[in-house]
């Protein structure tokens, strides 16, 4: 019977997983080699990877919060990593997690014991302050995510280490513009962290340049009517669509809504080779683009001494500085060869979770994915079932094989979404539900419209947060139907910060159909008539992301 369990890193993972342990029964420790918790979302000047300054979360308060411990109301909707890291900090001492946390320790290594074939127990080595330690484990936890190192493909750039004369970095030694004053500065990649990096850089630059390998599509954090984007998409109802559909026509669907805000072909972003290649979430980029202080480049075939040569053949010249916003890597050098070989593609674990070919279940691998919604939601997911895992409430982990892993990893009709430099983002609701069954707790939709009505509306209608998860089954949570219920109300209350008397006030009907016509083919405007008005019906492409 497992006991022990030591968890890697103290982050929001790590977290969720002491969490997840207590709940369960389970003696947790935590090692955590800085001096504090928050993982990447502690931002610090040097010494360490961690967001940028000015960074800002790409998924709502709704969305991203643990299952049974939402933000405050008063907080805003996206928020930057002090806000975050309070939140961290209030979750933490609301379940008196820090008292297993020890800080300043480094796993050395994690090895199977002689006898993990009957027991499944490990041995962990660790140091703090110079003294050596080991103990035995009956399970552990990988908490330390796929932002460890680096990827930093200087290969792929011919020049750049050999003739290029300005500086480059990668987007982990970014922390502010400062230094960016006057320059010309090109950024490679256009991701969520390329995009931020070149608009912030833009303000105070003499000219951005932004190279894109394939593309991207951006979208704004806000929905039509001023909601939060993953709130209004991210919903039951979208994703039935997306399963019953033809492909194509969910293609053309997604192509025509992206386009919906700018022409990505005007703007020089539109994706080469598939309308589902990547997204990019950033309120400022066009516009930027619109402006001129940011020009989109293609790929970089050269550089030169100062210039930077394009594979249109077009030349940059006077280039003082080169972003790499090219990624991270994962690696877990403390593990036993053995274990890390099964671990080098996240592809290779069960579920994205577990090791298979491990006489005994008792290492979990946390984090390893890349979702459409939040990665935090997900890994608490994974916690609640690699605990219940750990405690012998899943009778049939020997059947885990890998012709069970590929015929997950190949039903791409499912499970996956969208494939990126060589990424594949998992379906948020496809694989939360999967990892749900797995625990017990995935919501019965059908029996919640028989029982509870009201509350079957917002869970099918409305955006998937985390506390569905906690409406039923382990883990039951008594204030995760009220907190399905009041979710419109908080994300509206940050923003109502000025009195006003509002005459055009609409009936709480109108706002439900407000609601739904974000969801279906229809859009729904009033006109001057009070309470519902007149309804104008105008054609609206789905907006399934």
């Amino acid at each position: 019977m497992v006991q022990r369990v030591a968890i890697i890193g103290a982050g929001s993972s790590g977290l969720a997983s002491i969490k997840c342990c207590l709940d369960e029964g389970l003696e947790p420790t935590c090692f955590e080699q800085s001096h504090d918790i928050g993982g990447l979302w502690r931002f610090t000047e040097a010494g360490r990877i961690c967001v940028y300054r000015s960074v800002i979360t790409n998924t709502s308060k709704e969305m991203m919060c643990f299952s049974d411990f939402p933000f405050p109301e008063d907080f805003p909707n996206y928020m930057n990593h002090s806000r975050l890291l309070e939140y961290f900090r209030m979750y933490a001492k609301h379940f008196g997690l820090l008292r297993y946390i020890r800080f300043k320790t480094t796993v050395q290594s994690i090895r199977k014991r002689p006898d993990f074939s009957t027991t499944g127990q490990w041995d962990v080595v660790t140091e703090t302050d110079g003294t050596v330690e080991s103990a035995v484990f009956d399970a552990v936890m990988v908490c330390s995510g796929h932002y460890a190192e680096p990827h930093l493909p200087l290969d792929s750039f011919p020049g750049i280490e050999n003739h290029f004369r300005g500086q480059y970095l990668h987007s982990w030694e970014y922390k502010d513009s400062a230094s960016f004053q006057g320059k010309r500065v090109l950024v490679l990649g256009v991701g969520n962290s390329g995009g931020d990096i070149a608009v912030e850089i833009s303000r105070v630059a003499a000219q951005v340049f932004l190279s894109t390998r394939s593309g991207t599509w951006v979208i704004s954090r806000i929905s039509d009517h001023g909601f939060p984007v993953d709130m209004m998409l991210t919903t039951r109802f979208h994703n039935c669509l997306e399963n019953f559909l033809p492909s194509a026509l969910m293609r053309w669907l997604r192509l025509k809504k992206f386009n919906t805000w700018f022409d990505h072909a005007n703007y020089g972003l539109i994706p080469q080779k598939s309308p589902n290649l990547s997204l990019t979430v950033n309120d400022e980029l066009p516009s930027c683009i619109l402006c001129g202080t940011v020009v989109v480049k293609p790929n970089v075939e050269e550089f030169m001494e100062s210039s930077a040569v394009f594979e249109d053949g077009t030349v940059e010249e006077n280039i003082d500085m080169v972003v790499f916003a090219t990624g991270y890597t994962f690696s877990f050098p403390f593990l036993e060869e053995s274990v890390r070989n099964n671990c080098r593609s996240k592809y290779a674990l069960y579920k994205y979770i577990f090791p298979p070919p491990l006489e005994k279940p008792t290492l979990a691998v946390l984090g390893l994915i890349e979702l459409t919604g939040s990665i935090m939601t997900g890994t608490e997911l994974q916690a609640r079932w690699a605990t219940r895992v750990f405690k012998g409430r899943q009778t049939n982990t020997q059947t885990w094989s890998p012709n069970e892993i590929n015929s997950f990893k190949t039903n791409k009709r499912k499970y996956f979404f969208t494939q990126c430099t060589g990424k594949i983002k998992t379906s948020y609701i496809g694989y939360m539900d999967e990892i749900a069954s797995c625990v017990g707790v995935k919501p019965n939709v059908l029996l919640l419209f028989l029982k509870d009505p009201k509350l079957a509306l917002e869970v099918f209608f409305g955006p998937c947060t985390p506390c569905q998860y906690r409406l039923a089954g382990p883990g039951k949570w008594v204030g995760a139907r009220n907190t399905i219920l009041t979710q419109w109300h908080r994300a509206v209350k940050p923003l109502r910060t000025r009195v006003i008397n509002d005459s055009s006030n609409h009936s709480l009907v109108f706002q439900w159909l407000t609601i739904l016509a974000q969801l279906i083919p229809i859009r729904l405007t009033p006109e001057t008539t009070p309470g519902l008005g007149t309804l104008r019906i105008h054609t609206l492409a789905l907006p399934l992301i």
